[in-house]
């Protein structure tokens, strides 16, 4: 008799232990749903625009290049008054949000109050022009500087022009610090990931160089900006 109960023990012992596998197969496929539910469905890949060669980058590295071109793209756009700046500049700001961080759109947007309130947007029209010879391909290791892995320098060399009706008011050769950030919060809004966090320093004018400057001197200076806004 106690060989009969000794194997219907056994058998129970064998069913307990399947029961216990099947339970940590079941945690275990869980587990492995709810990690696959998380996961992102899309990640944003930084591709250098220059692809006549290969290149091997970590999907979270965000090349130099890509910051550059980000950097003037957003500017240029923000900096845009195709018709009228008392309303173009403001459109700007509420079109490229999700390009600036909450800081650099408070900042823009006081500079938009004070722009306004000395007469420098009615009617006005702007627009700002990569300076030739003064690009990224240019000058690549003066055009971006990494701070961290998610904070670069970017520096750019524009030429603003504005007009007032078909007249130019102002015509100025300035240089951008611009802060960049990794700002990866909202895809559907800031597929780049990244966002502008206004100047890293105050912009400067670049000085016309002379037919001939002297030897050993900079061809292009740089001076600190006076009187109206760049």
């Amino acid at each position: 008799m106690s060989r009969f109960k000794n194997e219907v023990q056994h058998l129970q012992a064998h069913v307990k232990t399947l029961r216990l596998g099947a339970g940590a197969l079941f945690a275990v496929a869980l587990l492995l749903g709810v990690g696959w539910w998380s996961a992102p469905k899309s990640l944003t890949i930084h591709v250098p625009p220059d692809l006549r060669s290969g290149s091997t980058r970590k999907w979270w590295d965000v090349p130099p290049e890509s910051v550059y071109a980000f950097t003037f793209y957003i500017w240029q756009q923000a900096q845009r008054w195709p018709t009228n700046g008392e309303q173009d500049y403001p459109r700007n700001l509420h079109a490229l949000s999700a390009y600036l961080t909450p800081s650099c759109r408070s900042f823009l947007q006081q500079d938009y109050e004070y722009r306004r309130g000395n007469g420098e947007l009615r009617q006005r029209v702007r627009g700002i022009y990569e300076i030739p010879g003064r690009g990224y391909g240019d000058e690549p290791t003066k055009r971006v500087r990494a701070v961290s892995a998610n904070d670069w320098i970017v520096t750019l060399d524009v030429s603003a022009d504005e007009y007032l009706g078909s007249e130019q008011v102002k015509r100025a050769l300035v240089r951008y610090a611009l802060k960049v950030v990794r700002m990866d919060v909202d895809a559907e809004r800031n597929p780049f990931g990244l966002a502008l966090d206004c100047y890293a320093q105050a912009p400067e004018r670049i000085e016309v160089a002379p037919p001939a400057p002297p030897a050993g001197k900079p061809a292009n200076p740089v001076a600190p900006l006076q009187g109206e806004n760049p």
